[in-house]
């Protein structure tokens, strides 16, 4: 059984308000249709087909890489039209299952089971009973129970509008005589559209079997059409992804306020406070705490590291036992050592710091190599851009260095070294000692500051 996908993505999607084609828009931190996509790939069909129409050189462009065969839907005439534009690449398949871009939290498992489930021959689409079916298709039997056909909502009569039976969309078609069944549709309806449902009609004229396939979960055909819908979409797909990983284990405080817009993996016994940010991918080793506010993205957090409120750690590695916050700002290229602490309005960037060492007040420390057990103190600033050019403060082990110091890149301070605070360092320090480089202080006796001269 030669199985081809074909997904259906050339709506404009006029309800959303938005130059961005709807199948772009943003569902988890990337497109709806990379979501099904996904899915469809999953399946391990013959091949899979994407029909695209407004917006089609931006939608082919946001997936350089994909395996799939595009086709063009010159005019948006309706969803009968849009799989008759794909009808030429499904050549030598035994039938097809139609996909919506704009659907996008179907799982691989129901539309197996849907495949499975539905005869070699028969015409199979999905169904679901629901209490308010305004909007939807529907299902329509005759009176032994068999499906006759579907009726769109602006075409039902009003003793039809009462069926709470409706059409999900979803279908899985014979090709042999699909290109008939297609040809044969006409857009003398409501909406002045091609309606792919009128192949259920057809497909019982000739004889073929209509096979109905209820989900589970109806809430996995949920579709887009205006930004409310989208925002319904984000809430159901982070709580499924959520729900997942609470099953693994993580503790949420509260899961209506943490998204993930990306991948999260995390090991046992993490805690994540409200308002938390997962961005891309990122992994929490064991015993992980993340405080409220927090962004982490394309991050590697290892065991025991706390991050406190407010903190973005982005492309970064964490090392274990760190702690991180709060208000901290960790870069990219960053890798923070085992037990750690960076603390509020820190800033570091493309740099190494140490296991032990510690930076826990108003810093930036950018292309910096700091060794084990420094000290780095308030207001402290790697001066590391020259206005063309990058360059790297290298520091030891073992280093104290005072408040409100500027260390002038490129520069090497030694093991063991001391900077006094309020010092300027532009040039090589040694090991051990203490540098220094203030200007003495002195005092002007009697000395009045300038005045306003009173009118």
């Amino acid at each position: 059984m030669l199985t081809d996908i074909v997904i259906l993505a050339a709506g404009q999607g006029t309800r959303m308000h938005s130059a961005l084609p709807k199948v772009l828009q943003p569902l988890g931190g990337k497109p709806m249709l990379a979501h099904v996509l996904t899915t469809a790939t999953d399946l391990a069909v013959r091949r899979i087909h994407i029909v695209v129409g407004f917006g089609g050189d931006a939608v082919q462009a946001a997936f350089p890489d994909t395996q799939a065969s595009w086709w063009i839907q010159a005019q948006q005439l309706g969803t009968g039209d849009a799989l008759k534009s794909a009808l030429p690449g499904l050549t030598g398949a035994d039938r097809v299952l139609v996909l919506y871009g704009d659907v996008p939290l179907l799982t691989a498992a129901t539309l197996r089971e849907f495949l499975q489930q539905t005869p070699v021959t028969a015409l199979g689409l999905t169904t679901a009973s629901v209490s308010e079916p305004h909007g939807y298709g529907r299902i329509l039997r005759d009176a032994d129970g068999q499906v006759q056909g579907i009726r769109e909502h602006k075409d039902c009569q009003t003793d039809e509008q009462a069926i709470c039976e409706i059409n999900l969309g979803m279908m899985v078609l014979p090709v042999q005589p699909l290109a008939g069944w297609l040809q044969g549709l006409s857009a003398r309806n409501a909406q002045g559209e091609i309606y792919l449902t009128d192949v259920v009609a057809a497909a019982r004229a000739d004889g073929y079997v209509v096979w109905p396939f209820t989900l589970a979960d109806a809430t996995e055909a949920l579709g887009v059409n205006d930004p409310v819908q989208l925002a319904i979409l984000e809430r159901v797909f982070q709580r499924q992804q959520l729900r997942a990983l609470q099953m693994q284990g993580l503790r949420v405080a509260d899961p209506a306020r943490v998204d993930i817009r990306g991948e999260l993996t995390c090991g046992q016994d993490c805690w994540v406070d409200p308002n938390v940010l997962f961005v891309g991918k990122v992994h929490l080793g064991h015993r992980v705490r993340v405080g409220a506010g927090a962004v982490l993205q394309d991050a590697q957090i290892g065991d025991d590291v706390e991050i406190l409120p407010y903190s973005l750690i982005e492309g970064a590695q964490i090392g274990a036992g760190a702690r991180i916050g709060p208000f901290a700002r960790i870069r990219p290229g960053t890798e923070i050592g085992e037990a750690a602490h960076i603390g509020n309005y820190v800033e570091v960037k493309a740099a190494k710091i140490g296991a032990g060492s510690k930076a826990n007040h108003l810093s930036y420390l950018g292309d910096a190599e700091i060794g084990t057990g420094v000290n780095v103190g308030a207001g402290t600033i790697t001066c590391n851009y020259d206005g063309v050019h990058k360059h790297r403060t290298i520091i030891g082990n073992d280093v104290f260095i005072g408040s409100d110091s500027q260390l002038v890149a490129p520069v090497n301070i030694g093991d063991g070294a001391t900077i006094g605070a309020g010092s300027t360092i532009t040039k090589e320090v040694p090991p051990g000692g203490l540098t220094l480089s203030r200007s003495p202080q002195r005092t002007i006796p009697h000395w009045q500051r300038p005045r306003r001269d009173k009118k």
